[in-house]
């Protein structure tokens, strides 16, 4: 490709770009940029939220050029700041390396582990002195580190910011430096961040990296960023069935919004939104568990819900023993959705949208009101909604 069509693919979805005319002049360089992703693996698990990034990193990769990725295994220890209202907990390098492991697993189901290449940022802090550490801090000013509306917005409310939290950005700055990073990809919370490494990688004599912020993700609900505090995420370890069904629900508003981030293409417009979503939930599905797996998800998702055979489906199985006490229609609905699901809904929400519309369903009997009394059996079906349903054990 051109440096033109590389710039057109590689810029689209973004949520910033400092700049595109810098990008387009690096890519004119006619050599494979260093492309800079860093992560501190904070939990062993990630999200499609948190692939939104690596998906265009993985542009990049396609595209030829060196795929980098960062492991913080010690900022980490630390906690990024970034977006927090309290300081993180601070975790012991041990714990970080164990999360690094299954993290590093999940992000080459979509970068290629043969072309990329794994940096760890212990492997420079850890030599420095604190006499490094002081030089390096005089860089930076305290009023640069208190343009961060992060920190600004905790002083104002007198919460506390910790002095190693200013250090914060000082030391993704420097990775930059290290890596001798052509671009930075991140979340439009880490643009303070990567504007840092602009200004070190300047007062080095380097070529000042260009800057892609990418946006954060919506979760299942279609409004809050995808999050397991908010349990609107769809993990990149879960079943098959599991996946694809939680990616059945988002809403159409945002298939073209999904599309773009999480499989870097455009949506047709010419496409049924039924056959949008089905398709998209097997694409995701098939990157993290395979082309069969997919298909099987989705032809398992068509004997649920578009054949209406569930007694034959495969479908998530809640324990009896588990169900709340003096159970009700309210509450077992309320059970199915999150212990299944781990999808929180209001007790308003549960009765205007799914009750006493009669989308609640016990072995295809409607459970129309929210305070009747419910027993359920083993083997028995409770379909929630058109795309949830589960059964009892």
């Amino acid at each position: 490709m051109t440096p033109e069509e590389q710039l057109q693919i590689l810029t689209a979805g973004t949520a910033k770009v400092l700049s595109e005319k810098e990008l387009l002049e690096k890519l004119r360089l006619g050599r494979p940029l260093r492309i800079k992703f860093g992560v501190d693996p904070t939990a062993p698990d990630i999200h499609l939220g948190h692939t939104v990034a690596l998906e265009k990193l993985r542009q990049f990769q396609l595209l030829g050029h060196q795929a980098v990725l960062l492991i913080g295994d010690f900022t980490a220890t630390i906690g990024d700041p970034s977006g927090r209202s309290v300081t993180r907990p601070p975790l012991t390098r041990d714990e970080v390396l164990v999360n690094a492991a299954t993290y590093t697993d999940q992000a080459f189901k979509i970068l290629n582990k043969e072309k990329t290449e794994i940096v760890y940022n212990g492997d420079w802090f850890r030599k420095m002195s604190y006499e490094d550490i002081l030089r390096l801090n005089s860089r930076v000013t305290l009023q640069q580190m208190l343009q961060r509306e992060d920190f600004r917005n905790r002083i104002e409310a007198g919460q506390e910011v910790r002095l190693h939290e200013l250090q914060y950005p000082v030391m993704q700055g420097w990775d930059s430096v290290e890596i001798r990073a052509d671009v930075e990809i991140g979340g439009t919370d880490q643009l303070f961040n990567m504007l840092v490494g602009r200004d070190l990688q300047k007062e080095e004599g380097q070529a000042q990296q260009v800057v892609l912020s990418m946006p954060l993700l919506e979760g299942l609900d279609g409004v809050k960023k995808m999050s397991k505090s908010y349990g609107n995420y769809v993990g990149v370890t879960e079943a098959p069935n599991e996946m694809f069904g939680k990616i059945m629900s988002v809403s159409d508003t945002l298939m073209v919004r999904y599309y773009q981030l999480l499989l870097g293409e455009a949506l047709a417009a010419d496409i049924h939104p039924m056959d949008s979503k089905k398709s998209l939930a097997e694409k995701i599905t098939a990157r993290y568990h395979g082309v069969e797996a997919g298909a099987a998800a989705r032809a398992d998702w068509d004997t649920r819900f578009s054949k209406k055979d569930l007694a034959a489906a495969e479908l998530p199985e809640l324990p009896i023993g588990e169900l709340p006490a003096d159970l009700n229609v309210l509450s077992l609905t309320a059970h199915g959705f999150k212990a299944a699901f781990g999808l929180e809904k209001s007790n308003g929400e549960l009765r205007k949208q799914f009750i006493t519309t009669g989308s609640v369903q016990l072995n295809g009997e409607k459970l129309t009101d929210p305070n009747a009394a419910v027993a359920v059996k083993e083997g028995d079906v409770l379909k929630l909604s058109k795309k949830h349903a589960v059964r009892f054990i």
